[in-house]
């Protein structure tokens, strides 16, 4: 026995929204349900399946791109295993250099922190700021110490910054 869906109850079941399942179909990633004589989408578990599919790819961090690749193959009821593995190994290159990044931000960021707890403020790396107003720190401040940044200015006084 088949189930039938309205859009609002796939959406519920595989944890997405009406529109997104609309844009999908809009897109080519869901074919086109069946109406009933209202005009009403009546999806079939093959969409649940497939939108689970879609789901999963998601969470690895596959773009709508991708997926759809994985999903032509699948629909040749050949294994997507072969494509799947390119992007994945794609994405995992990517993943990789994300958690670089992030534990170089981690290491910046315990170093500033140490820094202000021993009483000294470092200097910003040349990429980031300490001024929130996103000015660049160096040579902010001119001799009467007013600050270029404005009236806004949430710069920490005392950071050493020559802001405030």
């Amino acid at each position: 026995m088949t189930t039938t869906y309205t859009v609002s109850q796939l959406a519920a079941e595989v944890g997405s929204s009406p529109d997104t399942l609309r844009y999908y179909e809009k897109v080519g990633l869901l074919p086109a349900p069946r109406r009933t004589p209202a005009g009403y989408r009546q999806y079939d578990d093959g969409a649940r399946d497939r939108m689970a599919f879609i789901r999963g790819a998601q969470r690895l961090g596959l773009t709508l791109a991708d997926v759809r690749d994985l999903l032509a193959v699948r629909d040749t009821g050949d294994c997507p295993c072969e494509p799947a593995e390119q992007h994945l190994t794609r994405r995992l290159a990517e993943v990789d250099a994300e958690i670089t990044r992030l534990e170089a931000l981690r290491d910046q960021m315990r170093a500033m922190l140490a820094g202000i707890a021993a009483g000294t403020c470092p200097d910003p790396d040349p990429d980031t700021t300490w001024c929130a107003c996103g000015k660049e720190v160096s040579g902010m401040a001119d001799e009467s110490h007013d600050c270029p940044c404005g009236p806004d200015c949430q710069c920490t006084p005392g950071c050493g910054c020559g802001c405030c």
